[in-house]
């Protein structure tokens, strides 16, 4: 006898908002008329997009830290316009970057323990674009490898280390950018862009290497996102204005693998994808609903299982990456809802009487450690993510923690560049720091501090103290 119902473990997951006191209460959260999630966790902070007077900020608050947030909580406040996106590198939880409207990107480190005062100096400042920067994506596997996209329809891919623009892509779209996703190994993109299109693209040859030009008829804005097999999933909008999901792929995009109608709400829908099992979530703007569906080989290719509603509609949203989930409860998704006044955690688990560790749901995942540097992966390399075992839990503890901070994105390609140079004092007058920053941490830059002053070159570590 054929089934019925398709067997599948997710089938029961278990979506709970957790009570009022482990919510984040009293965050004016942006009100931007931008379709980003507004919100960024990994396994030590939350991060928030907030309403600012005279410029752009976020609120970055250690993930213990619930409750009533102090309208005098210090911000990270920087930029001279709104702040559009922001996104955690996933190789030092301390570390995040940020896209304004004031035309530029910053990288910064925040404190082991949060924020005690308002940080307005970023590490580096990332200045190519010509308009807005709207989306911003680390690379999944090299370190120090950042990807922005502007309404300026350019993709910047950068050298954080050095600050240098690597990879301009600025030919290939000929409309604002949506989205912008990395493939598994880091080696492709795939973008979605206001003139209907999905591209999957080779950045470091600069070539399309696959388009379908009207994925989606609707006028409404699209996502598109890889999947760990390498095919492509979209949501978008029908000619009718319903929502639709599609499956992409890559090697022949004339015709979708399949297309799930859903419903004829226009919120845009983002989607949060978990490589390990297999489950695609949909957050839409504007909801009060999570979709999940399971992705397979075999038709239908994409299997309805559940819905999460509450009766609040979420003006963003927030994933948690596995190696942030609590194992011993059977925790597989943890999203970080944001209302207009607070941000709510909702944890997704899948119901099991057994005390064991899970191993179906918890398959090696991606850890913190870089597969590659960023010299690397220019160079034509690419390489898998490095995978850690949950069996005992991850703890982001000290011993992980400080080797990546320690190793991050202070290290520069300047300091490979400067063998013969001793690093100075770290009492060094502020003058020349000054003068290695204007300089664009360029090898020229090096070049004007020998010229003026001193053949040693300042230690790249206090830059960011300027």
């Amino acid at each position: 006898m054929r089934r019925v119902v398709r067997q599948s473990k997710f089938r029961h997951v278990f979506g709970q908002a957790v009570k009022n006191d482990q919510c984040y209460d009293d965050i004016r959260v942006s009100r931007v008329t931008w379709d980003s999630a507004f919100c960024a966790v990994n396994p030590k902070f939350v991060a928030i997009i907030i309403e600012a007077s005279g410029g752009g900020a976020f609120l970055v608050l250690p993930l213990h830290k619930t409750g009533r947030i102090d309208k005098s909580y210090p911000t990270v406040c920087g930029h001279t316009g709104p702040v559009l996106d922001i996104e955690w590198c996933p190789h030092n939880d301390q570390v995040i970057a940020s896209g304004s409207e004031d035309c530029t990107v910053m990288v910064w480190q925040i404190p082991e323990n949060g924020l005690v005062t308002a940080m307005s100096e970023p590490v580096v400042v990332l200045e190519g674009h010509s308009k807005r920067v709207g989306i911003i994506t680390w690379h999944p596997t090299a370190r120090n490898v950042l990807l922005s996209a502007g309404c300026d329809n350019q993709i910047i891919i950068w050298n954080v280390g050095t600050g240098e623009a690597m990879i301009n892509l600025e030919d290939m779209h000929p409309d604002v950018i949506y989205n912008v996703c990395w493939n598994r190994n880091g080696s492709l993109i795939c973008t979605s862009c206001k003139d209907k299109g999905i591209r999957v693209i080779d950045p470091r040859k600069e070539t399309i290497i696959a388009e379908k030009e009207k994925a989606h008829e609707g006028a409404r804005p699209m996502r598109a996102i890889f999947l760990s097999d390498g095919n492509v999933l979209t949501t978008g909008f029908s000619r009718m204005s319903e929502r639709q999901l599609a499956l992409w792929n890559t090697s022949n995009m004339d015709e979708p693998m399949t297309v799930n109608e859903m419903d004829t709400s226009n919120g845009v829908l983002l989607p949060f994808y978990d490589p390990d099992t297999n489950v695609v979530y949909l957050c839409g703007k504007g909801d009060s609903s999570i979709r999940y569906f399971e992705i397979t080989d075999e038709a239908p290719y994409v299997h309805f299982l559940s819905t999460f509603a509450t009766k609040e509609p979420q003006r963003g949203m927030g994933y948690m990456p596995k190696r942030g989930l609590d194992v011993n409860k059977c925790e597989i998704a943890r999203f970080y809802k944001l209302h207009e006044r607070k941000c709510e955690p909702i944890v997704m688990t899948v119901p099991r009487k057994s005390d064991l560790f899970q191993d179906d749901l918890y398959p090696d995942t991606a850890g913190p450690d870089p597969a590659l540097e960023a010299e690397d992966w220019f160079d034509g390399k690419n390489g898998d993510p490095i995978s850690i075992s949950l069996k005992n839990g991850y703890v982001p503890g000290k011993n992980r923690e400080f080797k990546v901070v320690k190793k991050n994105i202070l290290d520069s390609k300047v300091t490979k560049n400067s063998e013969n140079s001793s690093p100075a004092n770290k009492s060094a007058s502020p003058t020349p720091s000054i003068v290695i920053l204007l300089c664009n941490h360029r090898p020229t830059g090096l070049q004007c501090w020998r010229n003026m002053l001193t053949p040693r070159v300042p230690d790249p570590a206090t830059w960011h103290t300027v």
